[in-house]
């Protein structure tokens, strides 16, 4: 915890209080100097786009497993509620350990997409659900390489690894339903992403709690 306590200003600050709605313009100014590493502005906003991914894909799993028409998409439902779990807690550590505020709603894209599925059934909710997937697990990869080639804080490498290996058991899932719309996920993925609304003043934080009956192993924790 002690290089929580020397975490700056900076580091506390909420992206979109800055003015930041998309991607920081200055990924590699050093917000805070603390006993794991310089934090910059990208191993912020990495922490932060971990914490979104989970916001909306946890719920969408849950939906995945009543709305899933075939039992690959059910089976991609429940790595979702079970990596995002994990994800979600090695996250949540690690935002507390570098000073860092986390969301507790996606951003409006993300939003849209639960809105979408909800809207969907049968084969068109498999198809949009495991395309929508596919798109932005492959916007989550790139930016896991960015941070993790350019990150000096052992804390964000840490975490980087551990959603490296998440997203890639996610994309592998998706892509053995046979389902994805390439030309679609491809198209989607090119779209900058959003920054979630921070949360509001006193609000508790939301926990993506793991299912009571496992059948994904999880991978490791960040120490």
């Amino acid at each position: 915890m002690g290089g929580a306590l020397a975490t700056t200003l900076g580091a506390l600050l909420y992206p979109s209080m800055l003015g930041v709605q998309r991607v920081s313009s200055e990924p590699e100014l050093v917000i805070a100097h603390l006993a794991t590493g310089p934090l910059t502005q990208a191993d912020r906003d990495f922490v932060v786009k971990v914490r979104s991914a989970g916001l909306w894909e946890y719920p969408v799993g849950q939906m995945a497993l009543k709305k899933g028409a075939t039992k690959p998409v059910r089976a991609v439902a429940e790595q979702l509620i079970a990596g995002d779990a994990t994800l979600d807690a090695a996250d949540r550590k690690a935002a507390a350990q570098l000073g860092i505020t986390l969301p507790n709603q996606p951003s409006p894209q993300q939003q849209g997409f639960v809105t979408r599925l909800n809207g969907d059934s049968g084969k068109q909710f498999d198809t949009d659900l495991v395309t929508i997937l596919r798109a932005t697990n492959g916007q989550m990869l790139a930016t896991i390489a960015s941070v993790r080639t350019t990150t000096r804080n052992s804390l964000v490498r840490d975490l980087a690894d551990l959603v490296n290996r998440t997203v890639l058991d996610h994309l592998t899932t998706v892509e053995k339903t046979g389902l994805v719309d390439f030309d679609q996920a491809l198209s989607l993925q090119s779209t900058a992403p959003q920054t979630p609304p921070p949360p509001a003043a006193g609000e508790p934080q939301v926990v993506l709690t793991p299912p009571a009956q496992r059948t994904v192993s999880p991978s490791p924790t960040v120490r």
